[in-house]
């Protein structure tokens, strides 16, 4: 990707922070523009996708049309701890999405259904992976992609991973510890990925369902880069509550505690759906359309989205869509596409040298210590800047540990897993002075 200086892009009326000082033109410049440009495109998807090959609703065909529909250029399926890789026949009333949405099927793809009776049971074939994306899989306009989720536990904890692009299933490791479990599964896909050669990415889903898995859990694991700071289903505390800590805090500890501290790299924040109810949308149940990412990269593939993820070159959204992010050494800016009728606040979060690296336990009314992420000080996940508007630009003063940016529309989410949840944006951070 070239190599550009930051562009400016407010206006000198917005003035971020004061006494800002310019980076020494001694010092050698790392940037990334982000912008739809020459071979670059972005691409959205969405990376966790549940069928009746496990606890979804519907059938891979069927949530495949639905998101060719809605405008995505790519869908991971991740049904839980099986590949749809063999002939696989059920019963039609005992499926999720039961006579209903074999209806449909039959109504959307009507040469396309293999049905039988045997013993007075009506069956269908659920149909391979390899078969559906033979069928929708366009060349630079939309892709189906091969995933798993990992689903594990440790005793009564659920510890759920997605992997991207695998090639053959994973069954869940275990562990002593949630951290164990984590390490081992992520070891596990990293094996795979370098036995097998294919690219393919592992990353933490909802880390606060069922409030199993803590910062300092995370914050540790050698060869995860990636978690879900936004899950659009409505039973995975995505904000957390008075005694855990929400993702975006989970988000920060970690990006504090892996940079300034663990010497460990950059953590991203993705934004999924994680549906299981494909039909009678909206809903308050785990439906598509909540949450995605946007891919710059140069072509429609699992292997140039890989590598686009695993560099950064993303965001994550729940609605609000950019046309650029620019971040350098100097700093990190943010423009929004931005929709008539909508106002924007763009916030750069980050922590800064020197923080308090102190935590305490959260405790129970008895005092006992409670399984969670533990309290830190408020010095981590400051918010830095805030503007008012659809264009930002944070320049760095020399004792960040790391920027991010968040741009929260006034628009609210049309269909939202959170009540009063407004439409977003999530910029990966940028790694400051202090933390490298």
């Amino acid at each position: 990707m070239a190599r550009h200086g930051m562009l400016l892009l407010v206006a000198a009326a917005i003035l971020i922070c004061a006494g800002i000082g310019l980076v020494s033109p001694n010092v050698p410049v790392r940037a990334d523009s982000l912008a739809a440009t020459g071979d670059l495109r972005w691409y959205r998807g969405n990376m966790h996708t549940h069928s009746h090959w496990s606890d979804g609703d519907d059938y891979l065909e069927s949530i495949a049309a639905w998101y060719q529909k809605e405008g995505y250029q790519f869908l991971v399926f991740t049904d839980h701890n099986v590949l749809a890789d063999r002939d696989h026949w059920v019963e039609i009333k005992k499926t999720k999405g039961k006579e209903a949405a074999f209806e449909k099927l039959k109504q959307q793809f009507p040469d396309w259904v293999d049905e039988r009776m045997v013993d007075g049971r009506h069956e269908v074939r659920l149909r391979r992976y390899t078969e559906v994306a033979e069928r929708f899989n366009k060349p630079g306009e939309y892709l189906l992609i091969q995933g798993e989720e990992i689903s594990d536990k440790f005793q009564k904890y659920p510890i759920h991973m997605n992997v991207s692009n695998i090639k053959e299933v994973l069954t869940p490791r275990g562990g002593d510890s949630v951290a164990e479990v984590l390490q081992n599964n992520v070891d596990a896909a990293v094996a795979q990925r370098e036995r097998t050669g294919q690219p393919m990415i592992i990353h933490l889903n909802h880390p606060n369902f069922g409030y199993a898995v803590r910062a300092e859990d995370l914050m540790r694991i050698i060869g995860e880069r990636f978690f879900e700071v936004y899950n659009g289903h409505p039973g995975v505390n995505n904000s957390g509550d008075p005694q855990h800590a929400g993702a975006e805090a989970i988000w920060d500890i970690v990006l504090t505690k892996r940079l300034a501290e663990l010497k460990l790299p950059v953590m991203f924040g993705i934004a999924v759906d994680d549906g299981h109810e494909y039909h009678n949308i909206p809903s308050r149940a785990s439906e598509p359309g909540r949450g995605w990412v946007m891919v710059l990269a140069k072509e429609l593939s699992a292997t140039a989205l890989i590598e686009s993820l695993e560099a950064g070159r993303f965001y994550a959204s729940s609605g609000v869509k950019l046309s650029r992010v620019d971040s350098s050494d100097e700093g990190l800016a943010v423009e929004v596409e931005a929709v008539p009728g909508e106002e924007y606040t763009i916030e750069f979060i980050g922590t800064r040298k020197g923080y308090n690296t102190q935590s305490e336990p959260v405790l129970d009314a008895k005092g006992e210590e409670i399984h969670t992420t533990r309290r830190y000080s408020a010095d981590i996940g400051v918010v830095l800047a805030t503007v008012k508007g659809p264009k930002a630009q944070y320049k760095m003063q020399g004792d960040e540990v790391y920027v991010r940016a968040r741009v929260t529309s006034t628009a609210k989410h049309p269909n939202p897993s959170e009540v009063d949840e407004f439409q977003r944006a999530w910029v990966q951070p940028v790694v400051g002075p202090a933390g490298r």
